[in-house]
């Protein structure tokens, strides 16, 4: 049988290997050189010439060099692997990164960087860092006036319609409602054109505490050309040079985090425009501003912007209308 004859050989191998060994003194290296040299006719004779003690002495080189080999895999390894950008992508790079800095709000971006590696003077540092970081929440509630008489020229002339009226009343009641679930709002801002300040004069009947201004940084304009055009609206490019930096400016006036001496999340509602609107959805989501156009929002509509501490932007409604009855829907 094939297994008997192979268990008999070696039997006899090992009964050779005892007589080859037998009386002799030789050190480890010389055992390894006959076990080499003899295991190179047969290759079984490497593990049956080998004594006992050379056993646990080769095992120690076997483990060390498998432990060299195996820390340089994974040096290689670490040196050859992307980080994960988020727990459920492999090796993903957004096509966009978002801007952490966007407002410029950053602590770190507000406190001089430490002018030594001094621990003293890291500590202090950090110490600032902690000092103007934000720690509250900003809601910003805007609402694009109702409709308006679009006939006049002149913005004195342009005002509200019937039924901009009742499309703010309905805007005016809903706000009422979510102050009873939010608390009172902590400022109504409107834009100085005469159909947002009618509008946000209704609306504040229903928030009679809610203290109110008006900012002329908010009126309507051409905030940037729109991308893709559309024919039959044409500014010249003087206006969105105008507008566009003025609304620019509205939007990094009040569009931020929180800054660090507010401890409770506010509520401000902003009465103004859909052109100003679009833009700050835009600018506070760092989508492409020129995308502006392509929202349309009813008259009387919400659409909510919440600031968070870490200055993550979370669009919670955008030109919200279902407090309207349908029949009341406008859009221009």
């Amino acid at each position: 049988m094939p297994w008997a004859s192979w268990g008999l050989a070696h039997v006899r191998k090992q009964e050779d290997v005892r007589k080859v060994g037998a009386g002799c003194s030789r050190d480890l290296s010389s055992d390894f050189h006959y076990i080499f040299s003899n295991s190179l006719a047969n290759p079984r004779l490497f593990f049956l010439a080998m004594p006992p003690s050379a056993y646990a002495r080769a095992a120690k080189v076997v483990c060390g060099f498998g432990a060299v080999a195996f820390g340089v895999y994974l040096g290689y390894e670490n040196r050859h692997r992307t980080t994960l950008r988020a727990s459920w992508t492999t090796n993903f790079k957004p096509s966009v990164e978002w801007d952490w800095n966007w407002d410029r709000r950053e602590p770190s971006s507000l406190v001089k960087p430490p002018k030594t590696e001094d621990e003293k003077d890291s500590n202090e540092y950090n110490v600032k860092v902690e000092a103007v970081k934000s720690k509250a929440n900003r809601h910003l509630i805007f609402i694009r006036h109702g409709q308006y008489d679009m006939g006049p020229k002149s913005d004195e002339g342009r005002k509200l319609t019937g039924l901009g009226k009742e499309q703010a009343t309905f805007t005016g009641k809903r706000l009422q409602e979510l102050s009873k679930e939010l608390g009172d709002f902590d400022l109504v801002i409107q834009s100085t054109m005469t159909r947002a300040m009618e509008t946000a004069q209704i609306i504040s009947g229903f928030l009679p505490k809610v203290p109110s201004k008006s900012c002329e940084l908010l009126r309507e304009g051409a905030p940037i050309p729109p991308e893709p055009p559309i024919g039959h609206w044409r500014p010249e490019p003087s206006q969105f040079y105008e507008d566009g930096a003025r609304i620019e400016a509205a939007f990094r006036k009040y569009v931020h985090r929180a800054d660090a001496e507010q401890t409770v999340d506010s509520y401000e509602v902003f009465v103004c425009h859909a052109n100003v609107i679009r833009y700050f959805v835009c600018r506070a989501l760092q989508f492409p501003p020129e995308a502006w156009l392509r929202i349309s929002l009813n008259h009387g509509s919400i659409t909510w912007l919440t600031v968070r501490p870490n200055g993550r932007v979370v669009l919670k409604a955008l030109g919200d209308s279902g407090h309207i009855p349908v029949d009341k829907l406008t859009t221009s």
